[in-house]
């Protein structure tokens, strides 16, 4: 049996999933669950999407949409130009995919449409990139935009006491609903931290790889963790998202 292994946002940071990959000495039999945001920061945002295209020929690949993904995906479509996009990352993904022919964008269209909203292994573990609102759990999702955008599941994980215990009155439902939630979408760089986080039964794999931190998996069973350098590093003529 293959070995679990969630990886957090990659933003456009290739060469910080290669050595990543390296480290974890990925076989045929892992399964390897992405959480979103491939694009929007370093240089090789379409580049990584190529790569993980790839990729997914020779291994078993879930690919979760993150909020960046569907934005970059939105502009490949249909030309859509959303100015926050712009501002946080967008750009960086307009410019790589410059030289790329229709046909290679076509393929990036396709790949950016099987993405899915999020995944339950047989384990009763949610995948999602940011999360979700509905008490009854994420198939009762009103909108989609919820799990790439919403942040009120880490923001509650992150507030909660910890005391407090799953069969307590007073726990979240929707944390009772999963043994275990992996997330990205927001750095634990913004709580000073910079390996995956838990807090209640939530682990957050964003270790904050578009700005200045690295690029990270977790086994999600036995809860080893690899890292890259950090990204910044690997580009060093380059600034990333602001």
């Amino acid at each position: 049996m293959g070995r679990s292994i969630a990886i957090g946002d990659i933003h456009g940071g290739l060469k910080a999933l290669i050595q990543l990959l390296e480290k974890i000495e990925v076989t045929p039999d892992d399964e390897l669950i992405f959480l979103g945001d491939y694009v929007d920061g370093w240089s090789d945002s379409a580049n990584v999407v190529s790569y993980l295209i790839e990729f997914a020929k020779q291994n078993t690949c879930i690919f979760i949409r993150g909020n960046h993904d569907d934005l970059t995906h939105r502009w490949l479509e249909s030309g859509e130009l959303n100015e926050k996009w712009l501002e946080h990352g967008g750009q960086s993904s307009i410019d790589a995919y410059r030289n790329f022919s229709s046909e290679e964008i076509k393929a990036h269209i396709e790949f950016f449409n099987q993405m899915v909203n999020y995944y339950v292994d047989k384990k009763n573990r949610l995948f999602v990139h940011a999360g979700f609102t509905n008490q009854h759990g994420p198939e009762q999702e009103y909108h989609d935009t919820g799990f790439y955008w919403d942040r009120t599941l880490w923001e509650m994980a992150l507030s909660l006491d910890k005391n407090i215990k799953p069969d307590d009155i007073n726990y979240p439902k929707r944390l009772r609903l999963f043994d275990e939630i992996f997330i990205g979408h927001t750095p634990v760089t913004r709580i000073n931290e910079d390996v995956p986080v838990k807090k209640a039964n939530i682990w957050n794999v964003d270790t904050g790889a578009a700005f200045m931190g690295k690029l990270s998996a977790i086994d999600v069973n036995s809860k080893e963790i690899w890292q890259s350098e950090p990204v910044f590093k690997l580009y060093p003529e380059e600034e990333g998202r602001n």
